[in-house]
């Protein structure tokens, strides 16, 4: 089949790996334009375009498909379909409608549930034991068309990047089965629509009147980025891994030498953390060179 294919980070990638290995015929990809990163800032080109490039496939990227000249070109790649797997750009309906079967999306959640753009990190956030990925027919509205095909994935105790990475495997083979044996769409129910709103970074501070298992959740859901954190001794230090212990005390005191903090309901023992600049530790490695006492009320 002649496609094209649109997307970015590293989810993307073995979707495009897939469809290559299946013998599709991939004419272009686009991506989201190359951006500074890292401590030099230097521009850098997404997952998605260096793997393309690597495999010889032209790149595109614009930084909307708003616009009539793009649409045009778009147009003129005279596509039978154009897979979609975590681009960042809204696709207009000319877009929807250029190729001969329109567009196709692999999202990171088990639809209608986790709509949007965080739906790993939501379901995490919000205690989900199940989540998946849904083929979809893409439309104007936000996640909204036709289901495909789903698969399952289980979540429990997962880290957001571990979840992404067996998510995006899952959704590669999802997708080349689909396009393999391509079945009818069936309408997504109007029951147990939620919408994944983006991640706001001043959602990683941790609030230690929530309750122990609210604060895991959200350990796990923010690793590896923006990371969950904690401020002592007038430093943040990120919360990279905890487990649930049995424990109560004022919320945020430091209950023992292994750095066990009391939550609004329980507590939790902190498994991995990291300083700013430096790398993973335990706490107690991290006890060694930073005095956080028992007694300690953690802000």
């Amino acid at each position: 089949m002649k496609l094209i294919f649109m997307g970015s980070p590293d989810f993307a990638v073995p979707s495009l790996n897939a469809l290559i290995e299946a013998g599709h015929e991939v004419v272009c990809v686009y991506s989201q334009p190359p951006r500074p990163a890292g401590r030099g800032k230097g521009d850098r080109k997404t997952a998605v375009h260096e793997r393309a490039e690597t495999l010889g496939i032209e790149v595109r990227t614009p930084r909307t498909l708003r616009n009539e000249e793009e649409q045009v070109r778009f147009r003129a790649l005279d596509s039978d379909l154009a897979v979609v797997a975590a681009y960042g750009l809204i696709l207009p309906r000319p877009i929807l409608q250029a190729p001969r079967m329109g567009c196709i999306n692999v999202h990171a959640s088990l639809l209608p549930r986790w709509r949007g753009a965080a739906p790993i990190q939501r379901a995490i956030l919000a205690g989900d034991e199940v989540s998946g990925v849904t083929i979809m027919q893409m439309e104007e509205g936000l996640d909204t068309g036709p289901m495909l095909l789903t698969r399952e994935l289980s979540l429990h105790g997962k880290t957001a990047g571990q979840v992404t990475e067996e998510m995006a495997k899952l959704g590669a083979n999802a997708l080349v089965d689909w396009l393999a044996e391509q079945t009818l769409p069936t309408v997504q129910p109007e029951e147990g629509v939620t919408y994944a709103a983006k991640i706001d970074k001043a959602e990683a501070r941790i609030d230690w009147s929530r309750s122990a298992a609210e604060i895991e959740r959200q350990v796990r859901a923010f690793n590896p980025v923006p990371g969950a954190w904690l401020e002592a001794g007038g430093e943040r230090i990120k919360l990279l891994a905890a487990e649930l212990i049995d424990g109560s005390g004022a919320r945020g005191e430091v209950l023992d030498e292994q750095l066990t903090i009391a939550c609004g309901e329980g507590a939790l023992r902190p498994l991995s953390v990291q300083r700013a600049g430096r790398g993973a530790m335990t706490p107690g490695e991290l006890l060694r060179g930073f005095a956080v006492p028992k007694g300690t009320v953690l802000p």
